[in-house]
Parts: C-alpha cells; structure tokens; sequence
C-alpha cells in the first residue's frame, strides 16, 4: 500500500542528538578522548575568561568545532557554523542539543586573539598526548620528521613589488583581474597586501610556487602518532631548522634514532644533529654520498644493533640522538 506524501511534524520531540549518531562511529572514541582533555583543561579556561558580564560561547565548544573542521577538511569557519545548524552528528560532537541554536561564525574571529594568546590549541594538544603516554602509547626512541606545504589565504594577485607601482589591474574593486604573466616575482622583491607573511614557495621544482607556510611533523614511529608539530614562514632552510627544534625538545637523555627523507639528506642537516651524538645513515642509493662529518659513522661499517640492508625505507638518514 502506498504511504502518502503528507509531512507533518510532531508537536513534542523526545529524541536526542546522540540518538543519530551511529555507535561504532569513529567520532565516539575521538570525542571521548577530547572530552577529557578539555575536562583537564578547566583551569586553564577559567583563567582567561573575565568573571563577570555576557556569557560567552564555551571555549570547549569552539576548540570541538576546530577539530571537525580539521577532520572533514571544511574549508571555512562559516561553513563549519552553517553545518552546525543542520548536521546531528556535528551537533552531538561539539555538545549543542537539539533546541541549542549554532553560533555566528564570527565568534572565532572574536575568540581567535584570546586562544592564540593563551596559547590554548598547544595545551590541548599536550593534553592528548599525555593520555597517549599513560596508555603507554608513545615510545622514546624512533621518530620520523617531515614537513607539508600549507596554501596560505593569499592569492598570487596579492603579490605586488615591494618598491615601485603595483602592476595594472582591471574589472572590480574588491576582486580586479591582474596581469602578472611574463613577470619575475620573488620573496625579495614582491609581497602579498592581504597576508605579508606568506611566501612563494614550492616543494619541487616540478611545482608551481604558491603563497604558502610549512607545516612540520615529528612522527612517534611504533605509535604513528604525532607527538610534535610547527608552522614556520615557507623557506629553504625552515623543514632542517623545525626538525632540530622538536628534537632538541624531546625530554630524556637516551637514544634517539630519526628518519627522514631525501630532502633532510645533507651534510649540515646531520652534521647539526651529530653535535652532541653521533648519527648513522642509511641510504637506497649509495652512490650519491655528500661528505660526512668525522664523528658520523657509515651504517656499513658494521655498528652492533644498525639495520645491515634498508629495504622498504626511503632515502634518509636515521640520526642516533
């Protein structure tokens, strides 16, 4: 029998969010985890928050929403909010209930200062990996490092010389068409009017350069967890200068082995991490063999507990801190 095309909405409605969301849903377990880290994270909040006037939107709601947007690549705050208004699984995952009206997304532009201030996003971070510690997640042994270009909000037609006219533009105000072809633009001659700390980069020379920072990974290898992160300006030097901060920042005094790729294969890259140890190298070619520092014994040379082959692996260097 036919049902009929007839909507009609109840006039009481006793479900909840959680009732949409599925229960072997990979968010159940994520927000488990981040609801703790928040929990812990209470003094924190508390102490960058006045005592007095309007209720503000919760901190923990926000940072909730930060991570969804991370996690399903929504490419805006707007978005984000816009879907907060209508998805049940993102309303459940941040805490709004079923009545709860989503805030403006202009509450992170308002909220954005007071977060990076406090430097909230790290402690989180911190959090998290403190529970990954007391659940024996993390070894303090072998790591991997790497670095990731990050498209900066800048566009190419942002990039005008630093010293003379900008180039001729045509069509709107608010959005000309600029004509930069046939033009050489770099970092030192050129800059971007809407993000000044952008640079032109590219990761190959098979790449175009784009206005972009690098993002930078310290990687816990029995784990594969992430256990370390920086952003930097987007430079030539800035993945070597990123992998020698957090791995002077990891605590113990034992042993240490990174791995890296090619790009991390030269002679000032392991000659800084053999400063205070000394690193071995393991390479899948070794017929391209830059100088190695005097203290930087060569994997071949029969170092009891050194891999004797590097099948599998990248060209790298696994630096023995």
């Amino acid at each position: 029998m036919r049902g009929a095309d007839v909507t009609q909405e109840g006039l009481f409605v006793t479900r909840q969010t959680a009732d949409y969301v599925p229960p072997g849903h990979p968010l159940v377990a994520i927000r488990e985890i981040l609801n703790r880290a928040l929990r812990d994270m209470d003094v924190l909040f508390e102490s960058i928050y006045d005592e007095r006037g309007r209720y503000s939107v919760p901190p923990e709601w926000l940072l909730r929403g930060l991570v969804l947007q991370a996690l399903y690549g929504i490419r805006s705050e707007r978005l984000l909010c816009e879907q907060l208004g209508y998805n049940m699984l993102y309303r459940w995952f941040v805490g709004l209930s079923m009545d709860d009206a989503a805030w403006d997304h202009s509450t992170y532009t308002h909220n954005r200062d007071r977060l990076i201030e406090h430097d909230v996003v790290r402690a989180l971070f911190g959090q998290v990996m403190q529970q990954a510690k007391e659940a024996e997640l993390l070894s303090a042994e072998h790591f991997s490092v790497d670095g990731t270009l990050i498209r900066a909000w800048a566009s190419h037609k942002s990039f005008v010389p630093k010293d003379g006219p900008p180039p001729p533009s045509s069509g709107s105000h608010h959005n000309p068409e600029v004509d930069f072809k046939g033009k050489q633009r770099s970092n030192d001659t050129h800059a971007s009017t809407t993000d000044p700390d952008a640079r032109l980069f590219a990761k190959s020379n098979k790449q175009e350069s784009l206005p972009a920072y690098l993002g930078h990974v310290l990687m816990d290898n029995r784990g594969k967890l992430a256990v370390d992160t920086r952003l930097t300006l987007a430079t030539g030097t800035a993945e070597h200068e990123a992998a020698l901060d957090m791995l002077g920042s990891l605590p113990g005094e034992q042993r240490k082995t990174v791995g890296a790729d090619k790009n991390f294969d030269t002679t000032a890259f392991v000659a800084a991490c053999a400063i205070s140890t000394s690193p071995r190298m393991w390479r899948r070619t070794p017929t391209r063999t830059p100088p190695r520092p005097a203290n930087v014994p060569s994997a071949r040379a029969g170092s009891t507990g050194a891999p004797s082959a590097t099948r599998g692996t990248p060209s790298a260097r696994l630096c023995a801190r």
